[in-house]
Order: structure tokens, then sequence, then C-alpha cells
């Protein structure tokens, strides 16, 4: 064990671990959480609610987002997207890795349960295990409909924010699940289409990998046509007004325009354009989200 904790360094440590956490994923984790608290209060949320909830959740899914590259790290080596972190690339031992996620997990939880509530702790560490055990360990390479079924953990960072602020769950906080709950089949399976070959070369049964890439495609646009619907929800319940819904159907035409694009004319730069689009389309809607919460027509 001593030799492997000694591993030349090739970069920065402190970079190293922090590649580990899926910055980038992290960051749209934490951003929706937010988003979440600013709408579960009409005035501005208390800072000892912000601050908590923003550093529990964001410790809590980096956590989970090592727990996943240490589970995968032999898959990661294979394929091109992922061969480049930090445990493929030999920076780090798995023994360092699974410490750093303990800590940071555990940091975080306690950060929650003492300046949040217990809720917003219990709430998080649930969706911790729904990431990094039964989506990663269990059905990512068990099912091609593993996204589906995953993705209610990924859906879950405004209900968290949500709980953070208020202490408990409402129905808004539950529309705001399943626009991410619907948004993230899309999403994953654009990225997956263009990607299809480094999945079947690591052995993971993904939709296009299993059942080809038509199937995968029409998928991607029916499931972006429920996408449209669910996100005009919350005008009907009218927890958001006129800024929202037409932003909403302005992002989810453009959505929409891609994800046709992609069935009847696909290519794999159309599916790596709708990909990056879908990260932008769920950006800018909770952000108007945001902006229609405190500036209602």
């Amino acid at each position: 064990m001593a030799s492997t904790l000694a591993l030349p360094l090739r970069g920065p440590r402190i970079r190293q671990f922090y590649q580990l956490t899926k910055p980038r994923v992290v960051s749209l984790i934490v951003f929706t959480a937010v988003i979440g608290m600013f709408l579960a209060t009409p005035g501005w949320v208390p800072l000892r609610a912000l601050l908590a909830g923003t550093f529990g959740i964001a410790f809590v899914a980096g956590a989970a987002a090592v727990i996943n590259c240490l589970v995968e790290q032999k898959l990661d080596a294979l394929m091109a997207r992922t061969r480049a972190r930090p445990l493929p690339m030999g920076q780090l031992t798995s023994a360092q890795a699974l410490a750093f996620a303990v800590v940071l997990g555990g940091l975080g939880l306690l950060i929650l349960y003492t300046f949040a509530n217990p809720l917003t702790m219990w709430l998080t560490l649930a969706t911790f295990v729904g990431y990094a055990v039964i989506y990663t360990a269990i059905l990512k390479p068990a099912t091609p409909q593993n996204i589906v079924i995953g993705g209610a953990s990924g859906a879950m960072p405004p209900v968290l924010g949500w709980a953070a602020v208020t202490g408990s769950v409402s129905p808004d906080a539950c529309l705001l699940f399943l626009i991410i709950f619907a948004w993230t089949p899309p999403h994953f399976w654009a990225l997956a289409l263009y990607r299809r070959n480094e999945y079947a070369k690591a052995g993971l049964p993904m939709l296009p990998v299993t059942h080809g890439e038509k199937f995968t495609s029409l998928h991607v646009l029916l499931y972006t046509i429920i996408l449209v619907a669910v996100t005009v929800m919350p005008f009907a319940t009218r927890m958001c007004g006129y800024i929202y819904l037409a932003s909403a159907l302005a992002l989810g035409g453009v959505f929409l325009h891609y994800a046709w694009r992609v069935h009847t004319a696909y290519s794999d730069a159309i599916a790596r354009t709708t990909f990056r689009y879908s990260i932008v389309y769920l950006t800018a809607l909770f952000a108007a989200l945001l902006v229609d919460h405190y500036v209602r027509w």
C-alpha cells in the first residue's frame, strides 16, 4: 500500500482531486439547487440556508462523482472522453479517491444536518446512494434504461435546495424535479449516440448500443416532446408567469428542432450539437424560472 500511495505526480495534486469531482457536472447540479432555494421563498433566501445548502449539496455531489470515477475507472480507461481522468491515468490511487469521497461527502452531510435541516441531509444522502450505488454500480451496466431510472437522482438538486430553505418538499418542488427528470434522457442519449462506439467497446448496454441509432433518436425526440410539455406545467399551476412561459416555449422549440434533426437527418455532429444545447437549455430554463419569480408579469 505504501508504494501505491507514493505515485509520481503529473500535475498539482489538488487539481487531480478536483477533477475527480466532475466540476462541470457539479456546477450545473449546484446551480439548479440554488434556483430551487430562491424559488422556495418569495423574498431573499436566508444567508445561512443559502451557504449551507450550496456547500453541503456541492460537497456531497462531488463525493458521488468521485465514487462514480472510482467504480468506473477501468471502463473510463477504454473511452476517449474519460481516459484522461486521474484514476485511469494513475495519478491517484483507489484508496486516495475513496478517502477523499468519504471526507468530502461526510463534511457535506454534516453541513446540511447542522446548518440547514435533517430533511435536506437525508434527502441528499438518498440522492448520493441513488447515483453512486444504484445508478453507477447496478443500473448502468445492467440495462439500456439506466439513465431513465437513474435520472431520478440527477433530478433531485432543486428539491434539495427547496428543502434546505423550507424544511419541506412542496408540489412546486416536485415540478422542478419532473423538469430535470424529463430532460435527462434526451440530454444523455444525444451524448450516447455520438459516443456509441466507445460505450460498445467498454461493454456498457447504452441504448444506441443495444437498440441502434434509429430507435435511440426516436426516443430523443419523444422525450423532448414530453420535456416541453412538462415545462409548461409550472405556468399551468400558477407557479410561474408569462416570462417563464415565453422562455420555456422558445427554448423548447429550439430543443425540438434539434431533436427532430437527430431523428430525421442523423449525424454525429448534430447529436453533439444537441447534447451541448441541452446544457444551455437547462441553464437558461432555470434562469428564466428565477427571473420570473422576482419579476412576475
